[in-house]
């Protein structure tokens, strides 16, 4: 299937960022159909007159330089679209919340009457691009618009900087580079940081001689990442040209039409005067947009792809001998009986038919909702959803239902697989859902990209890529972070697309998806996965589904290999460098950068000298069908953030110290408390059917015993139950009750075949999560 070619409506500004943007969207197959600009409130004189000498510093519109824009529609072709900015900025909030019933709307929601007249006169018009970088401030606004406008919104520049880069080592100003290599001639029209000052006014910044030029001045003062950039507001910038596919004449400011303006407080610029447009030499040469497109791959996904497609029967993973740890023994553990965690699993009461969907989706989403208000929550609180269906063709009609319950910004992560007939009888669809108790919310994190980049698949529907909540015990905060990402599947991020049939899709598809959950991840400062599962749709045959779990489960070993000096930075959004403490210092710290995934100094150096222990669990588990036809996607279970140095332990039981059963203990000791997440697997094939109630009763002994070989003897865990679990169909009678009722006491995944990281098969894995009060 072809990449849908898009009919654009560009933001502009003015700036770099915006035309770069832009010319991405041509790169990419798409048609701008028109330019859109909002101006300071101000009448605005004729174009060569003076204006007013004040600059807004809106942090969601460039202003500066708004004289000169104008003179685009002639420049490009295209036909542009202006409107005042109206009111100010009431929200500072870093994810943007519209709320029709408010007073006096934001200063964002002049977007809104700007794009509908657009929309007007340009019904082709479907999709908004717009230049952010690393601000989520500016690109949750624009997508906040472009969705209630049905656009599709376009960030092709969104983490562009941690993206693969053309030259080594990664040279930080390469975007003004690649500026300067896609012919845009970029000016500083104003400066407001420490290092830049007048001298650097007009500098043609697309360069590399003038990015070289701000990155050493900037240096001085020991700029934060992205300040080379001009991303936290240090400079802004004047596009007066560009490649004749988007430039048909170049705009000229003469130098005596260049005023300063020294605002005070270190911020001087541009104010304009006299600018023309002139025509220009167009060359063939000079039609392409020649944007660069990043690399799909991320160097450590390249090898990996690269082994699995070379090597495609290559050894499986060794099954490692049992833990003798006892880390449990020397501390007094106390298990909090009042869980700081509500887990929730709902099917339907009354058993529907195919056709009744939709009644059937209420029906279970209505009891979600009534468990929310019971509890005193709502939607905004939940953390993780897990959405089982019968039919993922059915996909498009519960998510309307179910996406209405979201009102607020970052929804629950979500994992959405299909089991087909699996499922019980008379139900089409199965909820499971994760949310702190009231009475526990504490700083919630999230992170919901709608736009489409080169970065990550967008996530267009309700759910986040990922949202983040502490670790608390006893309403404590134990000072780590849980994080709960969507389930990944590998669509080819700037076109949305699976990537082209092949004979190597299979592995591009695991490889491609896993570096979705590391890219999530590793933005989200996740340290160590607890676990992993990889969901595949259903298999040929056995040998070809064992053949599928190999080499997923030698993907994520590689991954977790042992570590390298040569692990990017991240950058840092600058919505915190102006309102979060923690970054508000023109200094970059080494304790702002995020650390590696996996960080193997979380473990004790005994641990870290025994590589092969510090991987943790994975299964692979085949279903029936997977989101837009995916062969793979990626669910690891938490994401584990905030780990002191040498705070953690993954300690693991064999089959002869459980009896049949291994497990998996990722423990965390903190402060407050300890941290346990416990993997729990029945191996190998059974003789007969088990009765799910035995099966999830021992599940819970082995539980129970592998917690006392880590030494807590003494804690009674029999009531404890997993908040998920995996049943091979083939051995296990997966469901109790009947057509009327159906009972779920955990949240249950049917699965055609479960298979272990050193390719046995597994009839059982139950997942469990545990804090302790410890002294």
């Amino acid at each position: 299937m072809a990449a849908e070619d898009l009919n654009v409506i560009a933001l502009i500004s003015g700036g770099k960022d915006s035309f770069y943007s832009l010319l991405h969207c041509i790169q990419n197959g798409h048609r701008i159909v028109a330019l859109a600009n909002l101006h300071p409130p101000a009448p605005g004189a004729p174009v060569g007159d003076a204006q007013d000498e004040k600059d807004l510093n809106s942090f969601m519109y460039q202003t500066v330089g708004h004289e000169v824009i104008p003179l685009y529609a002639e420049a490009t072709g295209i036909p542009l679209y202006r409107q005042a900015i109206d009111g100010g900025a009431k929200h500072h909030e870093r994810d943007y919340a519209y709320d029709a019933s408010e007073q006096g709307a934001d200063e964002t929601e002049s977007m809104l009457t700007l794009l509908r007249t657009i929309k007007e006169k340009h019904p082709e018009a479907n999709a908004l691009c717009s230049g952010a970088i690393l601000s989520t401030y500016q690109r949750t606004r624009v997508e906040s618009i472009a969705i209630r406008l049905g656009l599709t919104p376009l960030a092709y520049l969104w983490k562009y900087t941690v993206l693969p880069s053309p030259v080594t080592p990664a040279n930080e100003s390469q975007l003004l580079v690649d500026m300067q290599d896609a012919g845009l001639d970029a000016r500083i029209i104003k400066v407001a940081s420490a290092g830049l000052g007048e001298s650097h006014l007009w500098e043609r910044v697309s360069s590399t001689a003038g990015s070289n030029r701000v990155k050493e001045a900037l240096r001085k003062f020991g700029a934060v990442d992205g300040a080379s950039l001009g991303e936290g507001g240090e400079f802004e910038t004047l596009v007066l040209d560009g490649p004749s596919c988007l430039f048909k004449k170049r705009i000229d400011v003469p130098e005596d039409g260049r005023l300063v303006v020294r605002e005070g407080g270190g911020s001087t610029w541009l104010l304009t005067r006299g600018a023309q447009v002139q025509n220009k030499d167009i060359s063939d040469s000079d039609s392409a947009a020649n944007a660069r497109v990043p690399e799909l791959y991320d160097p450590k996904f390249e090898k990996v792809l690269e082994d699995l497609t070379t090597k495609p029967d290559d050894a499986r993973a060794k099954a490692l001998g049992g833990s003798e740890a006892t880390p449990l023994s020397k501390m007094a553990t106390s298990k909090n009986e009042a869980t700081d965690l509500l887990c929730w699993s709902f099917a339907s009461d009354e058993a529907y038919d195919h056709s009744g969907i939709n009644e059937e989706t209420k029906s279970v989403v209505g009891k979600l909702k009534e468990a929310l208000v019971a509890q005193g929550l709502d939607a905004g609180q939940l953390t993780t959803v897990v959405i089982i269906l019968r039919n993922m063709a059915d996909f498009p009609k519960i998510n309307q239902e179910y996406g209405s319950i979201f009102t607020s910004p970052n929804p629950a992560s979500r994992v959405t697989i299909s089991c087909g007939g699996l499922l019980p009888k008379g139900r089409n669809i199965l909820i499971y859902a994760t949310a702190p108790l009231a009475s526990n919310i504490q700083a919630r994190d999230g992170l919901h990209v709608q736009s489409r980049s080169y970065w990550a698949p967008a996530n267009i529907g309700p759910y986040s890529q990922a949202v983040d909540i502490p670790i608390t015990n006893k309403n404590a905060d134990l000072g780590l972070r849980s994080v709960y990402i969507a389930g990944q599947i590998p669509l080819i991020p700037h076109s949305m697309m699976l990537p082209t049939p092949s004979s190597t899709s299979l592995m591009e598809q695991i490889t491609l998806s896993l570096q979705h959950l590391w890219r999530i991840g590793t933005q989200m400062k996740v340290q160590q996965w607890t676990s992993a599962v990889a969901y595949f749709d259903k298999a040929a045959s056995e040998e070809d589904m064992q053949h599928k779990a190999r080499l997923a489960s030698r993907a994520w070993r590689m991954m977790h290999a042992e570590p390298e000096e040569d692990d990017d930075d991240g950058d840092i959004d600058p919505w915190d460098l102006k309102y979060n403490t923690q970054y508000m210092s023109l200094a970059s710290s080494e304790n702002n950068k995020p650390r590696p995934l996996p960080d193997w100094e979380i473990f004790p150096m005994r641990q870290q000298n025994e590589p092969e222990t510090c991987i943790p669990p994975f299964f692979a588990v085949e279903v029936e069908e997977l989101p837009r036809q995916s062969t793979v996607e990626w669910h690891a279970h938490i994401g584990l953030a905030g780990l002191p140095e040498t705070s953690t332990q993954l300690l693991s039981h064999d089959e002869a110290q459980l009896g049949g059963w291994r497990s998996w203990n990722s423990l965390v000791q903190a402060d407050e408390g300890i941290f346990i997440h416990s993997v729990i697997a029945k191996t190998g094939n059974t003789a007969a059917k088990s009765d799910f109630s035995a099966m999830a009763l021992e599940a819970r002994a082995k539980y129970q015993d592998s917690i006392r070989l880590l030494g807590a003897v003494s804690l009674d865990l029999a009531s404890k139950a997993p908040y998920l679990m995996y049943m091979d169909a083939s051995s296990t009678n997966t469901f109790d009750g009947t057509s009327d009722g159906i009972s779920l006491p955990c949240g249950i995944v049917p699965s055609h075949s479960i298979w272990a990281a050193d390719g046995k098969r597994a009839s059982c894995v139950a997942v469990f999560r545990l804090t302790l009060s410890a002294s």
